[in-house]
């Protein structure tokens, strides 16, 4: 994996924060979440997600479960995934950008949403109970991180037995060529930070995780399991607490 320095956090922290100010996002979230899943929330929510896919529609999610997004971000995956679960379960994002965190509670309390709560705190030592969780959804964020290990460990920690997780990511084929790790912001846009596939399956396997699962997704959240020949591409993957 790239060398990172101690700055790394603070480097990402600071262009989510920035992100965070904008009215909408630079990606399209109407190309990975179907129209109609998004037509209840305003323009602000719909609008806004920095993610690579829909974690929520690979989660299953069922009425009166509890969820963990990871770097919740704007609160999207976490308000479809309240709805998802229904009053009688419990949705709750954890970011570590202030910004965010501010916008997605004012969204919340906008929306009537009395299931989802956002908690500040890093996915290396998430503010979470143990084995108090049924799914962890996360949406382009464990690649941010210096530490996966440290991540797939809190993962695992917070997980009931028998708990799942569904995560889009950007993973990697190899080693990520030089003129992608130079690029302005490499890092923070989930680039350079990337996890080849078989590291990520490996640091899952490493911590206790089973039926684990990779599919690669194209621009409109489609899978396939056939892995693309390309340095970067985005993934779905799935896995099972014993």
């Amino acid at each position: 994996m790239t060398e990172v320095n101690g700055d790394t956090r603070e480097t990402v922290k600071d262009y989510y924060s920035k992100a965070a100010q904008k009215s909408s996002s630079c990606c399209a979230p109407t190309n990975l979440y179907k129209p109609d899943l998004l037509i209840e929330f305003p323009d602000d929510v719909a609008n806004f997600s920095l993610g690579c896919g829909n974690p929520v529609r690979a989660a299953n999610l069922q009425i009166g479960e509890t969820v963990l997004d990871l770097g919740s971000g704007g609160g999207l995956d976490c308000f479809l995934s309240a709805k998802a679960v229904g009053e009688t379960g419990y949705v709750i994002g954890v970011d570590m950008t202030p910004d965010m965190l501010e916008r997605a509670k004012e969204s919340a309390e906008k929306m009537g949403f009395q299931n989802v709560e956002f908690r500040k705190g890093y996915l290396e030592d998430l503010p979470v109970e143990d084995n108090t969780i049924d799914v962890v959804i996360s949406n382009c964020v464990i690649n941010l991180s210096p530490e996966k290990s440290k991540v797939f460990s809190e993962i695992f920690r917070t997980l009931k037995p028998g708990g799942r997780i569904a995560v889009s990511d950007i993973v990697s084929n190899g080693k990520i060529p030089d003129e992608i790790l130079r690029m302005k912001d490499s890092w923070s846009s989930c680039a350079s930070g990337a996890l080849p596939v078989d590291e990520f399956v490996g640091g899952l396997v490493e911590v206790g995780f089973i039926e684990i699962e990779v599919a690669a997704k194209d621009a409109n959240d489609d899978l396939s399991p056939i892995l693309p020949d390309k340095p970067l591409f985005s993934a779905l993957i799935t896995a099972r607490k014993p």
